[in-house]
């Protein structure tokens, strides 16, 4: 699709997301950090990838071996 615009198209679509992007409210990462860190901790209880699943909860279990004869 880039490839069919003109230079002065990608320009303005530049242009346009810059203008998005101005709006956006910047936050220091010293606090951001902070928060982030602490959802991740409390959420770590409930994080499949950390404590697992449960093999009868599990939807992507081996129903069967594969046997070769």
């Amino acid at each position: 699709m880039a490839q069919d615009l003109t230079e002065k198209e990608l320009l303005k679509m530049e242009l346009d997301q810059l203008k998005k992007e101005v709006k956006n409210e910047r936050q220091m990462i010293s606090k951001t950090g902070k928060e982030l860190k602490e959802y991740i901790e409390s959420m770590a209880a409930e994080d499949p990838l950390l404590k697992g699943v449960p093999e009868d909860k599990n939807p992507f279990k081996e129903k069967g071996g594969c046997i070769i004869s």
